[in-house]
């Protein structure tokens, strides 16, 4: 299983490495304004999840900048994800906002959350 797992992870990556999306380009002001919005933001994933290279591929297209947290092999991103969001399940989109913490799960969900935050 691993190895079927493994093969299939090679391949999503490969695919998105040669099939990156190109960034919506922005005024240099609205550009440095969703940065701020979106600097306290966190993506909780692991490399080769299908569902988390569909949100990372979302991020890309909006040219949003967001810090991405391998939670498969960093023990600390791994107990942040079960302690503060409650789940390791992936992908998990930390959002503070004005002092509040929200967790986010869901590709789908995660995806039109993002496309508001950029619209």
């Amino acid at each position: 299983m691993k190895l079927i797992r493994w093969v299939l992870g090679s391949i999503i990556l490969f695919f998105n490495f040669i099939f990156t999306p190109r960034s919506k380009k922005r005024a240099s002001e609205e550009q440095a304004r969703l940065d701020q919005q979106t600097s306290q933001f966190k993506l909780y994933q692991f490399n080769a999840c299908p569902f988390c290279v569909k949100v990372r591929r979302a991020i890309k297209r909006e040219g949003l900048n967001i810090q991405t947290r391998d939670a498969k092999n960093n023990d600390q991103y791994r107990q942040e994800l079960l302690t503060q969001g409650g789940k390791i399940k992936v992908p998990c989109l930390r959002i503070e906002q004005d002092g509040q913490v929200s967790w986010l799960y869901e590709s789908n969900d995660i995806i039109a959350y993002l496309n508001k935050v950029a619209a």
